[in-house]
């Protein structure tokens, strides 16, 4: 593992903790990524390169070097305080989100949609001047982006291993800025069950979802962490499309075009595709508009922590 910080405050885990938080809000609410949240937040390559350098042989080195050697090779300080906001907001958001989803939609989404739209000019800029190839590949990042997100939602079931293959295949998307775990267990038939099992906290379903994502994340970041290493700039652009063209699923504004499958709740799953809003529900633009408005605002504040949680290297 390359390049990690060697010394950090109390604030600094307090900061990483936070930013844990909003990475569980986001991987919550389908369309949107925690990896644009990592990303936004100065975290992204720390998070990758430590998930990507974990390895059986730590076991091993724990037995060999002692604790406190193999803590610091896993970086496990900062992954212990991103996975505490990360399980702090599914504890605690999870049940607020799930009211939002049914009675607020329209407010939530415009939310997301201006934390998305923001994060597009902040991720072009990281690289610097843009060349052809650029443009090129943040295009084919957008209709990539966009095509996924279009897809049509299935219905799955809430048996442990289809969970925790859906989990394996979210999580890979859970850490690509632009395209959104929940919306990939959504278009697999699992996010109610997933959604369920955390709100009931069924800890067979759990710990399968769980085992699934550990998978998924620990083969799919060492090729994502071996591309920014390589060709940098080049993936950097491929993100900022697949950002912009997650924005189409995040449009606030839909229209049901027909019943895909009821819940055992009784709540109803729909086939959607994007609407404008109606001329009578100005006040819902306006409020809309508002919360657009402060997702751009998180944006630029967790850019912010993101410069002052900047690594102090040795």
């Amino acid at each position: 593992m390359k390049d990690l910080p060697v010394s950090r405050s109390f604030r600094d885990y307090v900061l990483i903790w936070l930013k844990g938080m909003a990475m569980g809000a986001a991987d919550l609410v389908p369309g949107v990524s925690g990896g644009t949240v990592a990303l936004i937040a100065g975290i992204y390559d720390e998070l990758l390169s430590t998930i990507a350098a974990l390895r059986i042989r730590l076991v091993t080195d724990l037995f060999r070097e002692g604790l406190r050697a193999t803590w610091k090779a896993a970086n496990a300080s900062f992954m212990l305080a991103l996975a505490g906001g990360i399980f702090t907001s599914i504890a605690v958001l999870s049940n607020l989100l799930h009211h939002l989803l049914v009675h607020n939609k329209e407010a939530l989404y415009a939310f997301f949609f201006g934390l998305v739209a923001a994060s597009v000019p902040l991720v072009g800029r990281t690289f610097g001047r843009w060349s052809a190839r650029h443009l090129v590949l943040a295009l084919l990042g957008t209709a990539i982006a966009a095509a996924i997100t279009s897809l049509p939602v299935s219905s799955g079931s809430d048996g442990p291993l289809f969970l925790a293959a859906c989990a394996s295949i979210a999580a890979c998307a859970m850490i690509l800025p632009g395209i959104s775990g929940s919306f990939i267990l959504l278009l697999l038939g699992a996010y109610g069950a997933v959604i369920g099992a955390l709100k009931d906290l069924d800890f067979l379903r759990i710990g399968a979802i769980a085992g699934g994502a550990l998978i998924g994340l620990l083969g799919f970041s060492r090729l994502l962490q071996k591309l920014l290493t390589k060709a940098r700039t080049q993936t950097l652009a491929l993100l900022t499309g697949f950002l912009l063209g997650s924005l189409q699923a995040l449009w606030p504004w839909k229209k049901a075009l027909g019943l895909l499958y009821t819940h055992s709740d009784g709540r109803e799953t729909w086939s959607q595709t994007n609407a404008w809003p109606a001329a009578e529900s100005s006040d819902l633009l306006l409020s809309c508009a508002g919360f657009a408005l402060l997702g751009a605002i998180v944006v630029i504040v967790l850019s912010r922590m993101g410069n002052a949680l900047a690594p102090r290297k040795a």
